[in-house]
């Protein structure tokens, strides 16, 4: 497009707001006047800064820069840009602006990446979603990193070409050089990990995770210190089955935009696994930060499994923060110049101890914590917190004999059979990806008998629980069925299920 002051270039880059990716228009205009660099469009300071890298890379590729006045607008001008991934889009309309290459050569052209002071082209967190944000918008070819491409390219219906540096960009563009189509990393199986058969005695939560697994229930072990409540735990991460492409893509792209993802690495169908230790602050566990929310602990479990251990040591406004978000499977961050949301769809396994020294009710040692220290201890964990938590066991020592003899129970591919199973069967029942956690009440009733629904409601009464506790339980007790191969859920499922719902879980 010319015009009085020269050609106006336009080429197109990607804003990341959360997992979003939207389009912006990377406008560059030469004008007469004090050479210059003037970048508008509600940038930050890492987008300000482009114009030196942009500048130094052109120099140092001995590519022509232009001895104008240059005015690169971001739009739409009302989104705030982050990151540098705005480069690249630069420097191209900055070599259409200056005729080095032709203005079609950018038609249907999506750009994504940094700048080195040398001209390489780098990659940015948040490639992958860039990259479904890309085909969404319509892209008929996205340029990137060389290091970035194998990771856009596990986007379908999208073509993905590297380049190393500047100068290859221009070369491509002004068709000197062929595209190189980048080849996306095979997907890799979940790998080979802890197995339940090394977990003696503790029938009781073994029978828990199990379901833990099968529901997608939220699960609390409670008991003293070296009872197995971490073991268990990350045994109950290897009965997961594997993800399907679509969801191992989700939690990529999560991964990628926090920067936790190398951009080479196979698509892993493996659910994640997160363990962030009990000093995490609110903001690392759900999200936060300055300027766009990073994803936090929560979102980078999704598909997946979160473990806290040692949750009463985490503050209780810390632990608070996880009510709505476990409640939605999404999270929700609203900031003054944004409001982002994430997915988290997690299974939260959470493991504590009765008191602060660990030892209440312990066989073995004597609890040395006074009353008052307990009962603050235990108030860390609220009541519509642990309304939540579907699954609450208490988890003995094991018995020396137990210990020392042989395996006494099944071993993880069994198990997680059982589990791939119950799965099939609620997915049949729900539909695709639903999990009985989050099965509709109304369609749960309907598969229970009278009787059931009768005592579960006298149970839940007797025991001084909620309405929620109602609903979670009906949940649990479909699953008991499912495992057990029960059509209809009856009163011996609504009866165990209840069983896991102590009155004072931590007060083992």
């Amino acid at each position: 497009m010319s015009g009085p002051h020269g050609v106006l270039a336009v080429a197109h880059g990607l804003a990341l707001v959360g997992l979003q990716a939207r389009t912006v228009r990377v406008e560059c205009a030469l004008a007469p006047g004090i050479p210059g660099f003037r970048l508008v469009g509600l940038p930050d300071t890492a987008v300000r800064e482009a114009g030196d890298r942009v500048r130094t890379a052109f120099a140092r590729s001995r590519l022509r820069w232009p001895q104008e006045r240059i005015v690169v607008n971001l739009a739409p001008a009302d989104l705030p840009k982050f990151g540098s991934g705005f480069d690249l889009p630069i420097a191209a309309a900055v070599l259409v602006a200056t005729r080095q290459v032709p203005a079609e050569a950018l038609a249907g052209v999506w750009l994504f990446g940094e700048l080195g002071l040398d001209g390489s082209v780098r990659a940015v967190p948040g490639v992958l979603p860039a990259a479904e944000g890309a085909r969404a918008a319509g892209a008929s070819l996205l340029l990137v990193g060389e290091t970035a491409a194998p990771e856009a390219a596990l986007v379908d219906g999208l073509r993905v070409a590297p380049v190393a540096d500047l100068a290859e960009l221009r070369a491509v563009l002004a068709g000197e050089q062929p595209l190189r189509d980048a080849q996306p990393a095979p997907a890799a199986p979940p790998g080979d990990g802890p197995d339940l058969v090394d977990v003696r005695g503790q029938a009781v939560a073994r029978r828990a995770i199990e379901l833990a697994a099968a529901g997608g229930h939220h699960l609390l072990l409670a008991g003293p210190p070296g009872c197995g409540k971490t073991m268990l735990a990350r045994r109950l991460h290897r009965l997961l089955p594997p993800l399907a492409v679509p969801a191992a893509l989700e939690v990529a792209a999560i991964a990628s935009l926090a920067g936790e993802r190398a951009a080479d690495a196979p698509l892993s169908l493996e659910p994640p696994l997160r363990e962030p230790h009990h000093s995490v602050s609110a903001a690392g566990l759900i999200g936060g930060g300055s300027g766009i929310p990073r994803p936090g602990e929560l979102s980078l479990a999704h598909h997946g499994l979160l473990l806290l251990d040692e949750l009463l040591e985490t503050p209780r406004w810390v632990l608070d923060a996880l009510r709505q978000p476990l409640e939605r499977g999404e999270v929700v961050i609203t900031r003054a110049r944004a409001a982002v949301r994430y997915p988290a769809a997690v299974l939260l396994v959470a493991a504590t101890n009765p008191c602060p020294c660990g030892h209440l009710g312990s066989p073995v040692r004597a609890c040395t914590c006074r009353p008052d220290r307990i009962e603050r201890y235990r108030a860390r964990l609220s009541g519509p917190l642990l309304d939540r938590l579907d699954l609450q066991v208490e988890v003995r020592p094991v018995e020396r004999e137990q210990l020392s003899g042989p395996a006494d129970g099944e071993d993880t591919a069994t198990v997680a059979a059982r589990v791939v199973a119950a799965r099939q069967v609620a997915a049949e029942r729900w539909g695709e990806a639903i999990v009985n956690r989050d099965a509709p009440v109304a369609a749960l009733r309907s598969s229970c008998r009278p009787a059931a629904l009768r005592t579960l409601a006298r149970t839940i009464e007797e025991l001084g629980l909620s309405a929620r506790s109602f609903d979670r339980s009906l949940r649990v007790a479909r699953t008991i069925a499912d495992v057990d191969g029960a059509d209809t859920v009856d009163v011996d499922h609504v009866e165990e299920a209840v069983a896991y719902r102590l009155a004072d879980p931590v007060a083992v």
